[in-house]
């Protein structure tokens, strides 16, 4: 999809708005896997999430190669729209979003702010991302997809940055939504000849790609009912499966519950705030401790875009008996 050198130029590209963002090792959270973990925090970006990575990259090579674009338009629960905003901010392009009905106040917020456009439109993002293509013919926009080799090649600068600074880690967790950051761990992986092995993480209930891994054909799904929105893909694309399907070991699935646990842990044990998606792949790793023995672990924590009462409902009420007990 795309050399070194062309990975180097889109860490360029980024770099002028995003300075690299940190790779930890908490002891805490080593203590609780019971081995070395490294975290990549995405949460650090200026939008929340690795998202913006693939953003600005997509947008400058769009301003290169079609200097007459009128303007951009996307669908997206939350961090890819923040992304796609940003770049048409940073890049003078007016940016129209669809989102579905009841998406995340906060991230519909974010990205207002960020100068979008906002419609709501559709019960899920599949509905709202065939509206958005329809708006797209209608007023000839440029239609962001939400995979695009441009966006891979974006996303894949955390991969870079990461292995750049751990590239001893035995296995990566990396969360799947439409599959940019998966795709993007395992080209970066691949160009950098390392043998990290890569495990995708999705939703139980929006196990669209966690299926076509296993079939090793496209599995489409009729809901994608999670909280963890950035997981919640329900038609995966065909391309980045071919990626999934050549570069990763496997496919975990968790639960709600389990990535409610492992934002709490991020919190307790980092003070870090992750969303769904970001905490997935701490949930996978807890899930399957038994087998990191022994192995230095890496997870992407790929965005920290949680809704307060989200936050509230999963972290909270767990949280308040211990502090009753303490008083």
């Amino acid at each position: 999809m795309f050399t070194l050198a062309e990975l180097e130029q889109a860490h360029a590209i980024v770099a002028a708005a995003v300075p690299a963002t940190p790779a930890h090792a908490w002891p805490l959270l080593s203590s609780r896997l019971g081995t070395d973990v490294v975290v990549k925090h995405e949460n650090h970006t200026p939008a929340g999430a690795f998202k913006v990575r693939g953003g600005l990259v997509y947008v400058d090579n769009l301003k290169r190669t079609q200097p007459d674009v009128r303007g951009l338009i996307t669908a997206t629960r939350g961090n890819h729209g923040q992304s796609v905003a940003f770049a048409g901010r940073r890049n003078g392009l007016p940016v129209t979003i669809y989102v579905p009905r009841g998406n995340s106040v906060e991230k519909n917020r974010a990205m207002a702010a960020f100068g979008a456009e906002l419609i709501e439109h559709g019960s899920d993002f599949q509905e709202a991302r065939e509206e958005a293509g329809r708006h797209a013919a209608r007023e000839s926009l440029q239609m962001v997809p939400s995979f695009h080799p441009d966006l891979v090649r974006g996303v894949a600068t955390y991969a870079l940055e990461l292995f750049r600074t751990a590239p001893d880690l035995d296995v990566l967790y990396v969360p799947i939504g439409q599959g940019s950051g998966i795709c993007g761990c395992i080209l970066a992986r691949d160009l950098l000849g390392l043998k990290t092995e890569i495990v995708g993480v999705q939703s139980t209930e929006a196990p669209s790609y966690a299926l076509s891994f296993a079939a090793r054909t496209v599995v489409t799904t009729n809901s994608a009912d999670t909280s963890a929105d950035g997981l919640a893909t329900r038609s995966p694309d065909a391309d980045a499966l071919a990626i999934i399907l050549k570069g990763a070991s496997r496919i975990v699935q968790v639960s709600d519950a389990e990535i409610a646990d492992a934002v709490r842990i991020l919190w307790t044990d980092t003070h870090n705030l992750a969303e769904g998606a970001g905490a997935a792949p701490l949930a996978a790793a807890l899930q399957e401790k038994p087998k990191l023995v022994g192995k230095r672990v890496g997870l992407v924590l790929s965005g920290g875009n949680i809704d307060l009462d989200l936050f509230r409902r999963w972290v909270m009420p767990a949280a308040a008996p211990a502090e009753a007990g303490a008083a």
